[in-house]
């Protein structure tokens, strides 16, 4: 995680601004909206974050007012990591910036607490609109997404109780367990990642027959399939599954 400098300036110049916590795996990209949110005199980026876990420590130390949030991205993904922050910190409101859009991600997104949901071509005037939006206590998405989307039906489903299938009957651990298997970590390096036992980590495992599964290939696809991870990182886990002989 990097901490931005302007965390250093003189709280009369912070009080009217929002703070802004941005996460995505690359970091060309956090570096761009940085530089392009920094320009905002109404808007502070107090950090960037690479991933969804590194997202959750970053909000419960800083408390942002809002995070700009991808939805893939390795260890935790940007879906169950909104999830977790709204919980954390029910202040901080999440806008999803994503260049995967599907109706399941959406209703997935604003089910888990997300209060906006921006593509990742919008331009920055937009980007800004979508942080004040929210930071009001509104909700905000693209106007790119009326195209495609009903999106007040979308926030219907979103409010309905859900009918759960497949990802959905996994708790919040044995989803993390399942992204972990999809990017190709052994049962021992998912243990010290959660830092829990490997016997845990078999057991959740072991839960995912839900998914009618029936090995980890199967729960690597049944992850893309779900927009879990991505393709490169599935690409690399078959390889490392295949180095591994399958191993644990």
């Amino acid at each position: 995680m990097t901490m931005n400098s302007s965390l250093g300036r003189a709280a009369s110049s912070n009080h009217h601004q929002i703070r802004v916590l941005l996460v995505d795996d690359h970091a060309v990209i956090r570096q761009g909206l940085k530089m392009l949110l920094e320009s905002r005199p109404e808007i502070e980026v107090v950090a960037d974050c690479e991933n969804g876990r590194e997202a959750l420590l970053a909000v419960e130390r800083l408390r942002p007012d809002v995070v700009l949030m991808d939805v893939v991205m390795p260890g935790l993904n940007g879906i169950e990591a909104t999830r977790q922050i709204r919980k954390a910190s029910s202040s901080t409101r999440v806008v999803i910036l994503s260049g995967f859009v599907d109706e399941e991600q959406i209703t997935g997104a604003l089910r888990n607490g997300a209060s906006g949901y921006l593509v990742k071509n919008s331009d920055v005037s937009e980007l800004v609109l979508a942080i004040q939006t929210v930071h009001r206590g509104n909700q905000y998405y693209s106007a790119a997404l009326s195209e495609g989307f009903d999106i007040p039906e979308l926030q219907l489903q979103a409010r309905r109780p859900e009918q759960k299938t497949g990802v959905d009957t996994l708790t919040a651990r044995e989803r993390e367990v399942l992204q972990l298997i999809a990017e190709g970590h052994t049962n021992s390096r998912i243990a010290e990642e959660l830092v829990v036992s490997v016997k845990t980590v078999e057991a959740h495992k072991a839960h995912m027959d839900k998914l009618k599964a029936k090995s980890r290939t199967d729960l690597i696809r049944y992850a893309l399939k779900r927009g879990i991870v991505k393709l490169e990182s599935v690409a690399e886990a078959e390889k490392s599954l295949a180095n591994l002989g399958g191993s644990d």
